[in-house]
């Protein structure tokens, strides 16, 4: 079942496609990522490379269960990526005098994810 969040993540990459933003584009598409590897579980002893005879035989038989991610862990994990666009947005501008474009750039990608989440 897909999240209220990861919908509207969805929802606002294929618009940003149509108006070929590329900015908003790659912010939503960063977010997505970052919810699919929170979702990533890690593979046990069974799973490991080895020896080609110890391989699992057949579709499927490597396969591992993602994790199921609740909408409060799918939200902490967009916050986490507001988060860090602020924080590398002040560390920029502490570091240089002139306001920096990098700086900027990154507090309007915070502020996409931002509507996102008030949605």
């Amino acid at each position: 079942m897909e999240s209220d969040i990861r919908g509207a993540l969805t929802a606002a990459m294929k618009a940003a496609m149509k108006l070929r933003d590329r900015e908003a584009l790659s912010v939503y598409r960063t977010a997505l990522a970052a919810i699919a590897n929170a979702e990533a579980v890690t593979a046990g002893a069974e799973h490991r490379a080895g020896a080609i005879e110890a391989s699992a035989v057949g579709v499927g038989a490597a396969e591992v269960e993602r994790r199921a991610l609740t909408e409060p862990e799918i939200a902490e994990i967009v916050r986490h990526e507001i988060t860090d666009r602020h924080a590398t947005a002040s560390t920029i501008r502490a570091a240089t005098a002139a306001p920096a474009a990098a700086a900027e750039r990154l507090e309007r990608e915070a502020a996409l994810l931002e509507a996102v989440l008030d949605r």
